[in-house]
Parts: structure tokens; C-alpha cells; sequence
């Protein structure tokens, strides 16, 4: 069960990784770059759905934030079954 609860936490620190990492790089790199059109190819999925209920407010996107809170729910919620299971 720990190696299970540990797999989840690792999931959810590489996805928080990337989206963080995409997001400083949406600044600084073409839209165009392989490393930056790999990470949007992982992170741009999660975020359309949040994008069409969360607008942007002016030029500020907050979908990336709001889906790293939710990458933490949802980590939190899967450890919770899991504890109370094993």
C-alpha cells in the first residue's frame, strides 16, 4: 500500500512540475520549441476543460492554478481511500 501512496504522490509532483514548467516557459519560449510543444502536449488537455469554465481574467490565466489545486485534491483524496482501505 505505501508503494501505491508513494506512486501517487510522484505522479502528483511530476504533473505539478510540468505545469509550473510550462507556465515559465510560456514566457520565454516559442510556442513552436519540441521541449515546449512535449510538455504542452501533457499539460494543454488538463487545462482546456478548466479553461472553458475558469475565464481569464484580462491577460492573466488562472486555469494553471486552479488544475494544480485540483493535482493536489486529487492526490490528497486517493491517499484518504487508500489509508482508510489499507
Amino acid at each position: 500500500m505505501n508503494l501505491i501512496i508513494s506512486l501517487i504522490q510522484d505522479i502528483a509532483w511530476l504533473f505539478s512540475v510540468l505545469i509550473i514548467v510550462d507556465i515559465i516557459l510560456s514566457y520565454f519560449m516559442s510556442p513552436y520549441q519540441p521541449v515546449r510543444m512535449t510538455i504542452d502536449r501533457i499539460v494543454q488537455p488538463l487545462l482546456a476543460p478548466i479553461r472553458r469554465i475558469v475565464p481569464p481574467l484580462g491577460m492573466i490565466d488562472l486555469s494553471p492554478m486552479v488544475l494544480l489545486i485540483l493535482v493536489q485534491v486529487v492526490e490528497s483524496l486517493l491517499i484518504g481511500i487508500l489509508s482508510r482501505i489499507g
